[in-house]
């Protein structure tokens, strides 16, 4: 998937442009607070999704106006396409290929991008959950059954946890335990499989990746790490152990006054060279953890859809070294990237693609 050309209006400070970007590496740039991000940040909106800043779609559109409108033509492996969205202050309205769509929802999968931006650094930084997040997305984006899942299981979970704080006052309740038990520990066992699955090939991707930028200097790994699973096989042995998990935790989870096992308590494990890289890594390799993951994410949509999704990445060359900048900007073949920076140093290493200065909101040179 590539993009062909790219246009917006009243789309936040930018002055209305029609950008024609470079089928390989593009690099954007200028000063700070110029509009940089926000030129990523329309690309990622035709995806269909929510601003990847937390952007309410109002705050998108430019002060005083009344809408903001971004379009594209982008190819895919068989032909030629356009998408075009338009927000108002009430909706959100979204065209393929000069057919408007009733919903937003319509059109997610048919054009896709993977972005980095300095907050997705949390993944390394943060706690568990925002590396289970980061799994449970991905996943959701190649396969949409896997939503309805998560939503049994938390309603599920939801349930059992309300039985365990009213155990004290009920202690007979405690024998409709194992039909939670079960229900939980079967769904349980399909999300820990998808995400066990999505890892393997994660760690795969990201070994290379990580790699590449660093020179062969560090090694990558990443695990899933769940408490419950012992030498399991296939799904089945999982769902049994993650069942006899909860009722050897039965106590503890009963005192705390909630589930206290399973994959709302797992992690994915991020380690350079064997060292946990939230505790041990430099900023400089946190950031080259993240870069690697999200390479890595690009790489599996390929594998299950066949086309190659647009990378997005925003201030991502702060904290690099240089080796690892030529990685991003002359390594990476056979994507369409777009990159933000503040220096002109990255324009001129960049040996294959185009550069874009921004001023004001608007390209000035390229």
């Amino acid at each position: 998937m590539k993009i062909l050309s790219l246009q917006y209006k009243n789309f936040r400070n930018l002055k209305e442009t029609k950008l024609v970007p470079h089928s390989n590496i593009n690099i954007i740039y200028g000063d700070n607070a110029q509009g940089k991000t926000n030129i990523l940040e329309s690309i990622w909106i035709l995806t269909g999704g929510h601003s990847f800043r937390g952007n309410k779609d109002k705050n998108l559109i430019a002060f005083e106006q009344d809408f903001a409108k971004v379009e594209c033509e982008f190819k895919t492996i068989d032909r030629s396409q356009s998408i075009k969205i338009v927000i108002s202050n009430k909706n959100k309205k979204a065209t393929l290929n000069n057919v408007p769509k009733k919903s937003i929802s319509m059109i997610v999968g048919k054009f896709c991008c993977v972005v980095f931006s300095p907050e997705h650094l949390s993944l390394v930084k943060n706690s568990p959950a925002e590396r289970r997040k980061f799994l449970d997305t991905t996943i959701c984006q190649m396969k949409p059954s896997y939503v309805s899942l998560l939503v049994n299981y938390n309603k599920t979970l939801e349930h059992r946890n309300a039985l365990l704080k009213n155990l004290y006052k009920s202690p007979s309740l405690e024998s409709t335990l194992d039909v939670w038990d079960e229900k939980l520990s079967f769904l349980g066992a399909l999300i820990a499989s998808e995400r066990i699955d999505y890892t393997s090939k994660l760690s795969l991707y990201s070994k290379a990746f990580y790699d590449g930028i660093s020179g062969n200097k560090e090694h990558l790994r990443v695990l899933y790490n769940p408490s419950y699973i012992k030498d399991c096989e296939n799904t089945q042995d999982i769902k049994l152990s993650l069942y006899n998990m909860l009722k050897t935790k039965l106590q503890e989870s009963i005192n705390l006054g909630f589930t206290t096992v399973g994959p709302q308590r797992d992690d994915l494990l991020i380690t350079i060279d064997g060292k946990d890289a939230k505790k041990f890594a430099s900023q400089g390799q946190q950031r080259s953890c993240v870069l690697a993951l999200k390479l890595s994410e690009a790489s599996i949509l390929k594998e299950i859809t066949g086309e190659e999704p647009i990378i997005l990445l925003d201030d991502v060359m702060s904290e690099l070294d240089s080796g690892r900048q030529d990685f991003l900007i002359n390594k990476i073949k056979d994507k369409q990237v777009f990159i933000t920076c503040c220096s002109e140093d990255a324009v001129l290493k960049l040996q294959n693609g185009r550069s874009f200065h921004i001023q004001d909101g608007g390209i000035i040179s390229s």
